[in-house]
């Protein structure tokens, strides 16, 4: 047997090359969309790749699934469980609680895991030549190393109310079954620390189904089904505005996107003619160099791991956008973005500075002059992390908007007021401050350092 994690640390995501040497026969779970890390793997190890199947319908990431078949012909193998309502819409072969899948040697059977959606499934994998014992269980967004999936995800970000309670009592009864199986079967997951698909997700890439039933959460409530679905839905992320659309795209035909596209740099004349007719400008650059000078109206995005999670929040899959970056950050960016559909990239540029326009800063302060502004009935104090981290602990008197809900909560900030803004450690208050200044809001200092020195000095 071959086998190959793929992980992508932007959307924490996990996915898989499963092959049978002696048959030269592959199989790839969960596909993230730009697919030539899959084509290399099976070049370099001799393989084909024969079938592509998923988890579920995902709504963090757009698969690659169908990608993957129409350049290498494999078969797609999709869940058909969960209802009328839960049925991808395109071709494919429909998978049932009990089917098997047969990639050379190897088997993999499926498991109907409900839960996180009604038509997630499970792939209990067996190694024949080695054993008729199985050796691994890939999980999806069911089991993942120290926590289980949410299953409120279909009811606030998709909008499909009175999900959530079912979809507990789903998962309630798909934990039970899974602690049957033989505690030493691997427990491969669809993502790591830092996925919005649950909120206290491990770093460690695996587990054993023996080690989550002593580690995880969720195997100590074994007689106690309400006690487990309240402690479940609460205290859970926000699910990002994007997920809504990768629901849609994932389970509808789409336009496929075979190779990562390549975008064009561009001239001043071209950027100021598309910035004059009001297209978007998401600034990729480091926050403190965003700080320095930046073009008015534009959005600081910084092209670290969690570049293309708030793209999702701001932009929307309709119109075009300009990005501010490096020639040699463009591949990188461009690949963050086209694992979540936003493919409407206009051009770029990389320096600010020849545009001829007046460029605007940002008001940056220290712990000490936060500190004078706590109390003060002129300031407004405004923390825009998670509504969790702030319900947890938050500086006295400070107002809470997430930056991710910002451009809809702009009339929960004062133009009277000095506005003063923090987050954990200032990558979100930098895409809070820029949002406020496209929205006119001029008048707003950014404790940068924000509360991970605030709890340091503090404690």
């Amino acid at each position: 047997m071959f086998f190959q994690h793929v992980y992508d640390k932007s959307l924490a995501q996990a996915s898989y090359f499963i092959g049978c040497q002696a048959k030269g026969e592959a199989i790839i779970i969960d596909a993230q969309r730009d697919i030539d890390v899959y084509l290399e793997i099976a070049k370099q190890n001799n393989m084909k790749i024969t079938h592509v199947t998923e988890t579920h319908i995902h709504a963090d990431f757009l698969c690659g699934s169908r990608e993957l078949a129409a350049v290498t012909g494999a078969q797609m193998y999709l869940s058909d469980e969960g209802g009328e309502d839960w049925q991808y819409t395109f071709p494919h072969v429909g998978l049932k609680h009990g089917d098997k899948i047969s990639v050379g040697n190897l088997t993999l059977e499926v498991l109907h895991t409900p839960g996180h959606t009604p038509e997630s499934i499970s792939f209990l994998l067996t190694d024949h030549p080695a054993t008729d014992k199985p050796v691994m269980v890939f999980t999806g967004d069911f089991v993942f190393v120290g926590d289980i999936g949410r299953p409120d995800l279909l009811e606030k970000a998709a909008g499909i109310i009175g999900t959530q309670e079912k979809g507990a009592k789903q998962m309630y009864e798909s934990i039970q079954r899974f602690a049957e199986l033989p505690e030493y079967v691997q427990v491969w997951p669809a993502h790591g620390a830092g996925s919005a698909c649950g909120k206290a997700l491990g770093a460690v890439p695996s587990s054993t189904v023996g080690y989550e039933k002593i580690r995880n959460w969720a195997f100590q409530y074994e007689d106690n089904e309400a006690g487990f679905i309240e402690y479940l839905l609460e205290g859970q992320p926000e699910p990002p505005k994007y997920f809504a659309m990768m629901k849609h795209l994932n389970k509808v035909n789409r336009p496929l996107l075979v190779e990562v596209p390549k975008h064009p740099k561009l001239t001043k004349e071209q950027f100021l003619t598309a910035y004059e007719n009001g297209l978007k400008v998401i600034d990729a650059r480091v926050k403190t160099d965003f700080a320095k000078g930046f073009i008015p109206g534009s959005i600081n995005i910084q092209g670290n791991n969690s570049f293309s999670t708030w793209a999702g929040w701001l932009l929307n899959y309709q119109e075009q956008f300009i990005l501010v970056a490096d020639d040699n950050q463009m591949e990188d960016l461009t690949r963050k973005l086209m694992r979540i559909g936003l493919d409407n990239i206009y051009g770029y540029i990389s320096d600010v500075n020849d545009l001829g326009l007046d460029l605007e800063t940002e008001d940056i302060i220290d712990i000490e002059e936060f500190k004078s502004y706590i109390g003060n009935p002129n300031a407004q104090i405004v923390d825009v992390r998670g509504l969790t981290e702030y319900q947890t602990y938050h500086v006295e008197g400070a107002d809470h908007v997430f930056v991710g809900t910002l451009p809809d909560n702009l009339d929960k900030f004062s133009k009277d007021n000095q506005i003063v803004i923090h987050c954990q450690s200032g990558d979100r208050a930098t895409i809070a401050q820029s949002l406020l200044a496209k929205y006119g809001f001029k008048n707003v200092k950014n404790y940068s350092a924000g509360m991970k020195e605030w709890m340091e000095v503090n404690s």
